[in-house]
């Protein structure tokens, strides 16, 4: 389970985000780190039971993402994440395809899989498989089960009109138009803090995974 301290330093961290006050809590940060990464290897320990593309090896070291922000580019020059976040796929943090996300925020924590804003030739891919094979992706995203804990695919990245080689009034244009194939289901702080915490978090994951395949197989077919 997360900790009241995590969510407790994640928060101080949000009102105090510079490098002095994060020095002289380092402690606070360290402590919240190897809880989350404890977190992380009791998901690992039961979820690669399910998806078995996760091997064996693959620990929280390779999936807990680091709290320093890169900052190069970034009108926010704040240092440090304001969460906690754990990549899981087979690869762990960084895949360029499928996968999981376990998002630790107070008040804003989630559980989300799929694809981000895939490269070119993957989201090709993935609309034609959605177009060859709409009654497999249907059968997934409108699962009772599935549509009751996610609702529907995010939709903040989607096209104003129809992508090449789709006409407009395609049946499922709409599917289509997506740049980004991802679900998310949010938790309270309470959800994380829970003794079930890890099964809240399994729950999400096994039921993104049938998704996740679908969207794997397109890439790879």
């Amino acid at each position: 389970m997360i900790k009241k301290e995590t969510f407790s330093f994640i928060t101080d961290l949000i009102e105090n985000n510079d490098r002095d006050w994060f020095q002289k809590n380092k402690d606070r940060y360290l402590a919240s780190k190897e809880n989350v990464d404890a977190f992380a290897d009791a998901i690992l320990s039961q979820f690669r039971k399910i998806d078995t593309s996760i091997p064996p090896e693959l620990t929280s070291k390779k999936c807990v993402m680091r709290i320093y922000r890169d900052v190069r580019f970034s009108k926010d020059k704040s240092p440090y994440k304001n969460n906690f976040g754990i990549g899981i796929s087979s690869k762990g943090k960084g895949n360029d395809g499928p996968g999981y996300y376990i998002h630790i925020q107070p008040r804003n924590s989630f559980v989300a899989g799929g694809y981000w804003m895939p490269q070119a030739d993957h989201l090709k891919s993935i609309r034609q498989e959605i177009d060859y094979n709409t009654k497999d992706f249907l059968n997934i995203i409108e699962d009772r089960k599935f549509k009751s804990y996610f609702s529907d695919l995010d939709q903040n990245e989607k096209l104003k009109t129809s992508p090449k080689r789709y006409e407009a009034d395609h049946p499922y244009i709409e599917l289509l138009k997506l740049k980004s194939f991802t679900v998310t289901h949010s938790f309270s702080d309470a959800d994380l803090m829970d003794d079930k915490s890890v099964e809240n978090v399994i729950e999400g994951l096994q039921l993104i995974y049938p998704f996740s395949i679908f969207l794997n197989q397109a890439i790879l077919s």
